[in-house]
């Protein structure tokens, strides 16, 4: 920590994330800004995402009175990619030949559109995987701040081959187990089942689920030792019959293994959180109801050995309300993981 720094002030125009003065170098905890949302067929705005974020968290007051200045640990966001930029810009444009599709487009257009975004893809999921390498031989932490929730997925291949026996945390309004959407091969809403079909992930718990299509609901059955879901329908009536949610998160926690993944999907928030993000859905958890669970799942003995943070769109809106909320959520997802490590 630099001595001239002074954490009860304003942030420095020049700072980084939460107003903090590390360089990556110096930092524990390394935030990879990803901003993609090349197969988002509904709202807009996620590759806005990172930046947005940054931004409002200048305004996040560091000290936590739960977790203490966690902060002193390092946190650093890198630069957002000019090329990833590039990327998302270029195979957007092949992704909406594909989603405006109708029976007069010529099926070659189509096929080789969806091919083009898969490359796109596959690029982006190498870039992601190859960064998080990087940090990981460094002995880094690291998060993942996107764009929309194909982002890391090259992360989480790239933590399996350190935690073979890591299980993931999936908290979104969606199941995300869809088989290759619309033909995208890494779709917004396959980044689980890829997961599960792509890497040796052996236990997924996922929380919050309340829109999804028979064809996922029947992944679920089928890979029930593997996959946990924990609908929000079924949670809510759990709390109309007097259960807690303390005892709720008890019982998705001990489906977990020692080292936990959090893979977070803003959506996974009740819509007033996040009213911009490209698939709101009714229904969801409270903040304060996500905080405690990831809360618990720290107190439970178990460690955060990664995370990402996903669908934070600030929207056409002038309005940041998004942004704070997704720079808030990322602060206590920072502070949970670093709790349990060694500032080193």
């Amino acid at each position: 920590m630099k001595n001239n720094f002074d954490p009860n002030a304003a942030a420095a125009s020049d700072s980084g994330i939460f107003g903090l003065p590390f360089s990556v170098d110096e930092a524990k905890l390394i935030l990879i800004p990803v901003p993609w949302e090349v197969t988002t067929s509904y709202g807009g705005g996620t590759s806005k995402g990172p930046e947005a974020i940054f931004h409002a968290s200048k305004q996040v007051d560091l000290f936590d009175v739960e977790l203490g200045n966690f902060y002193e640990a390092g946190i650093a966001m890198t630069d957002i990619s000019k090329e990833i930029q590039e990327w998302n810009h270029d195979a957007r444009k092949f992704a909406e030949i594909v989603i405006a599709a109708d029976e007069t487009t010529h099926a070659a257009t189509v096929k080789n559109a969806i091919q083009t975004v898969n490359e796109y893809s596959s690029k982006l999921n190498d870039y992601v995987y190859t960064e998080t390498k990087k940090f990981l031989s460094q002995g880094k932490m690291l998060g993942v701040v996107g764009g929309d929730h194909s982002t890391p997925f090259g992360a989480i291949k790239a933590l399996l081959e350190v935690y073979p026996n890591m299980g993931i945390l999936h908290i979104d309004a969606h199941a995300d187990l869809r088989d290759a959407y619309e033909g995208f091969e890494h779709s917004h809403a396959s980044i689980m089942h890829n997961v599960m079909t792509k890497t040796p992930l052996t236990k997924l718990v996922q929380v919050g689920i309340r829109d999804f299509c028979e064809e996922e609901f029947n992944f679920i059955q089928q890979q029930n030792t593997r996959i946990h879901t924990y609908f929000d329908a079924q949670i809510f009536e759990d709390k109309m019959h007097g259960k807690v949610w303390a005892k709720i998160c008890d019982d998705i926690i001990q489906h977990l293994p020692s080292e936990v993944y959090i893979s977070f999907d803003v959506d996974g928030l009740d819509p007033r959180f996040c009213p911009h993000t490209g698939t709101p859905v009714p229904g969801g958890l409270d903040f304060q109801e996500a905080v405690y669970l990831i809360k618990k799942v720290v107190q439970s003995g178990r460690k955060i050995i990664g995370f990402d943070l996903n669908e934070v769109s600030p929207g056409n809106s002038q309005e940041e309300w998004d942004a704070n909320v997704g720079a808030r959520l990322l602060y206590k997802l920072c502070g949970y993981a670093l709790q349990r490590q060694a500032f080193t």
